[in-house]
């Protein structure tokens, strides 16, 4: 089967923060829209035609996952991660960042430290603000043009922060690192000396590429497996983030019971109805969607990596291993502040990409795009971007 990539869908109107709310955002409305990280791409028709069928049906009344979504779950994470998951061990949450708050006030009281590494997915640290908690950072260094973990710091900052509870982003957004079973195993064993419970985002974990492999955090071991709490969706790989429907999967039953009290708190109970008929199709019938469309976005870095080394070469691109997020770097471009650097993207090129500030001062003189789009709509953002630093 054939899918198309090509064909640019008009966004408008259709509710969609990425392309409607740019007025509401301070943002100038004939913008091409590449930030925040969904795709421009139809799902899988496998996906429309599971919810097409609900929709025939009319009834939408409470609902819960049954055997075929489990088998389905089971199926995907066994085939693609080598991940045997038991179906108790599914919580189902409205998405990754409910999970993430759900996992702070269970496991943690105010005041105590939470680790992160920034730059990192800014929803992380404004969480455990939020939740009166204190942000940990111990900030990922590059080395050979790489992004890596300065262990160390690492384990530092755990005995010297009184920090409770870790949160991996695994693969990293926004600088794309997919990260080796060694630096895993290296986390874990830090981690579990010292106590501290890791939370690891893995909702990109499907998306890699090359010879990079994701590695399922709570696969390292046994023990990894009783101090973890593996937070997955099929919102990333399949361009479902507005059906809300996440896969929570605690292996170890006292730290399940905890996370199902602290969910059970907000007052959430069923998830949607289509968010369950839209994973269920997904993981088991949207394999072929999946790998083409993981084609097309690979091809779509390459050609960033080469439109940028020919036509700019002073804005460089860190090589993703995995996500369809790519980070920019524009330090070159010494005699131009961070703001500078912005305003130029936007207001000058007419592009609108996420600011690497937005992720931590780590990110300064950065920016995130999303390649997930039309190679056409790709080409024309990058020769703006280009133009823009002439």
């Amino acid at each position: 089967m054939t899918f198309d990539f090509d064909t640019v869908i008009d966004r408008t109107n259709t509710f969609a923060i990425k392309h409607d709310l740019a007025a509401l955002r301070g943002k100038p409305v004939d913008t091409i829209k590449l930030w925040v990280a969904d795709m421009d791409f139809p799902t899988a028709p496998c996906i429309q035609k599971a919810i097409s069928d609900f929709v025939s049906h009319g009834i939408f009344g409470y609902s819960r996952p049954d055997a075929r979504y489990y088998d389905a779950l089971r199926t995907w994470f066994k085939s693609r991660h080598d991940f045997l998951i038991d179906d108790s061990w599914v919580v189902n949450t409205p998405g990754v960042v409910f999970a993430l708050n759900a996992a702070i006030r269970a496991f943690t009281e105010a005041g105590d430290g939470v680790l992160i590494q920034r730059p990192v997915y800014y929803p992380f640290f404004n969480t455990i603000e939020a939740l009166g908690r204190r942000v940990v950072n111990s900030p990922l260094v590059i080395k050979d043009g790489r992004y890596g973990i300065d262990f160390d710091d690492f384990e530092r900052k755990i005995e010297s922060e009184n920090v409770r509870l870790f949160i991996l982003c695994s693969p990293h957004n926004p600088v794309g690192r997919v990260w080796t079973r060694e630096e895993l195993e290296r986390i874990s064993g830090i981690c579990l000396s010292h106590g501290v419970l890791v939370v690891s985002d893995e909702i990109h974990s499907d998306i890699t590429f090359g010879e990079n492999r994701h590695t399922v955090y709570a696969t390292l071991s046994p023990e990894a497996a009783a101090n973890s709490i593996t937070c997955t969706s099929p919102s990333k790989s399949f361009n479902l983030a507005g059906l809300q429907f996440s896969n929570i999967i605690i292996p170890d039953e006292k730290i399940r019971r905890l996370f199902r009290r602290a969910v059970d708190q907000t007052g959430y109970d069923e998830p949607g109805l289509m968010g369950i008929a839209a994973a269920t199709a997904a993981y088991s019938q949207g394999g072929e969607w999946f790998d083409e469309a993981m084609k097309y976005i690979h091809a779509n870095i390459r050609f960033t990596r080469d439109y940028l080394a020919g036509r700019r070469p002073q804005i460089t691109m860190r090589e993703p291993e995995g996500t369809y997020l790519v980070w920019l770097d524009f330090s070159a471009f010494t005699g131009l502040t961070d703001r500078q650097i912005s305003e130029r993207i936007l207001r000058g090129a007419k592009v609108w990409l996420d600011e690497g500030v937005m992720f931590g001062k780590e990110g300064e003189k950065f920016q995130r795009i999303n390649v997930a789009t039309p190679r056409a709509v790709l080409e024309d953002a990058l020769g703006r971007i280009c133009a823009a630093f002439e």
